[in-house]
């Protein structure tokens, strides 16, 4: 699994989004901002350049928000890759950023559609394939909130709707005024407290979207059971990790991110990882 050139992100098999079809192992945009997820990247053409490899990897799925930067990371990914034919960009609102690793929650509705519509001009698309609800603000009426996004949809702002960081209780109550196209919520080897929300999400095909898969580096590091199986298979613990996320359900969609174009084909040759029952058991029970 060292030679990553001709691994592609069409051997993690495919999910329907509406009527998109994406290949299962994504690519997360928010390392392409400056430290903080605040501001500029150190290195503007490396962010470019990995993002333009992308697509060139099978990856046809790729997640960002308006808060990346804030509006950094839609601007790099419509300037790479405006009129790509065949993507499926999904981007979020509902956070603001009143400084580096600061995050608040705005789900008044004229926030959401206005931070919409201006995803639309960062983004360079007509319609944005699949637009998420940061997070659900406890201090405005979740009813509004959901009233906004169905207004999204019914205006053709945006083509499909998802969730981030919710019970199953809200995606229920979302479904009362859209299709809940997609669920985001925080999942990995280590972090599995979203396994219910998993399996609703499974029962419903909707799709799961685990963000933070590798829980910034740590699952790549060297050590323990997931090292013992990445030998096996001559892979790194990164490249193991992501493999069971793939294997876990047929739903998933990992979107591990990065800056650099090596590390990028890194983590899309896990795509072409297969795991034993026995392997997939083994870090079940021992990786907690």
């Amino acid at each position: 699994m060292t030679e990553t050139e001709t691994a592609t992100a069409s051997e993690s098999g495919t999910f329907r989004i509406g009527t998109f079809v994406v290949n299962r192992l994504g690519f997360g945009s928010m390392r392409l901002t400056g430290r903080g997820v605040w501001g500029a990247p150190e290195d503007r053409e490396q962010a470019l350049d990995t993002l333009r490899r992308a697509p060139e990897l099978g990856v046809n799925f790729i997640d960002t928000a308006d808060s990346y930067g804030p509006d950094v990371a839609e601007q790099l990914i419509g300037d790479a890759l405006r009129g790509y034919p065949g993507l499926l960009i999904a981007t979020k609102a509902g956070l603001t950023r009143p400084g580096p690793d600061q995050w608040m929650p705005n789900g008044r509705p004229e926030y959401l559609i206005e931070r919409a519509k201006g995803s639309l001009k960062r983004l360079g698309v007509e319609q944005i394939g699949l637009w998420q609800l940061h997070r659900i603000d406890p201090r405005v009426p979740m009813q509004d909130q959901f009233a906004a996004i169905k207004q999204l949809l019914d205006d053709g702002v945006i083509a499909n709707a998802g969730l981030s960081e919710v019970s199953i209780e809200e995606i229920e109550a979302a479904s009362q005024y859209f299709k809940v196209a997609t669920v985001q919520n925080r999942y990995n080897l280590v972090d599995r407290g979203s396994e219910d929300v998993l399996d609703y999400c499974e029962s419903n095909s909707i799709g799961f979207i685990p963000w933070f898969p590798l829980a910034a580096g740590d699952l790549a590091r060297p050590g323990g059971v997931l090292d013992s199986i990445a030998k096996r298979h001559d892979a790194t613990p990164g490249q193991i990790a992501l493999a069971w996320m793939l294997k876990r359900s047929p739903i998933m969609l990992p979107i591990p991110g990065t800056s650099k174009v090596k590390h990028l084909e890194q983590n899309v040759a896990a795509a072409r990882i297969r795991l034993t029952d026995d392997e997939f058991d083994e870090l079940n029970q021992r990786v907690r």
